[in-house]
């Protein structure tokens, strides 16, 4: 555990100082923040490399075909549940984030040239509406958007109850919402905690749900249904 601990903090900085000019160069050369994702995903893939994290995913084949744009909705367990989204699940997307994170150097600053969406939580509803309708636009072109519908971290069994604004983005983007379970990034970094900890984690993608005929919250409520089943397959 501290072997993977001081293998992640000193060799994780200057990895993230040296792929830093290449996020930038990405975002030079696309401006759709594409290229600076995939450098991200390479950042994920080391970083969880060194943490010795395993990741087994299901489901890859119900993924849309084509990079048709789609609402992912996942489960929160822990602080690694975005890298591990990040550098193994096969499809663009943007995340919403914590405007906090923007300003962490080199990571947070990669984050805004990839075009991921901030959201300032001491503004309350206002900036909670600004980031729903930014990713609104984003899916009406052509870009993924990744929801934690919890709204927070729940390591424990099952689900918190699901807010339902994400599930907006879906219905007036005219996207389908893609269930993805996630299980085991939880013992990893504990909350409160900077010890890593090696872990297996398993990813269970969900086939699509169409938003034709079903308003916000009867989408919430058939996602929350279909993500508590992927849990139980896990």
């Amino acid at each position: 555990m501290f072997f993977r601990t001081i293998a992640v903090w000193l060799l994780g900085i200057p990895l993230t100082v040296a792929l830093f000019p290449f996020a930038l160069l990405g975002c030079l050369v696309d401006r759709t923040g594409r290229l600076t994702h995939r450098v991200g995903s390479l950042w994920c893939r080391a970083v969880l490399r060194l943490s010795g994290v395993r990741v087994v995913i299901e489901g890859r084949e119900n993924l849309p075909q084509g990079q048709k744009p789609c609402v992912f909705a996942v489960n929160h367990k822990g602080a690694f549940d975005i890298p591990v989204l990040h550098a193994y699940l096969p499809y663009d997307f943007k995340w919403i984030a914590k405007k906090s994170l923007f300003y962490i150097p080199l990571v947070g600053w990669a984050m805004w040239l990839a075009g991921y969406i901030p959201i300032d939580r001491r503004l309350g509803g206002r900036a909670y509406i600004k980031s729903i309708n930014d990713a609104i636009e984003k899916v009406k072109k052509g870009i993924s958007v990744i929801i934690f519908p919890e709204g927070t971290r729940h390591p424990g069994r099952g689900l918190l109850p699901f807010k339902k604004g994400g599930f907006v983005i879906a219905t007036r983007g005219g996207a389908d919402v893609v269930p993805v379970a996630i299980s085991g990034t939880e013992n990893i970094m504990k909350k409160g905690s900077l010890l890593i900890r090696p872990a297996t984690v398993r990813v269970n993608i969900g086939g699509p749900i169409s938003p034709e005929g079903l308003d916000d919250r009867a989408l919430c409520e058939t996602t929350r249904k279909r993500l508590e089943e992927l849990l139980k397959e896990i």
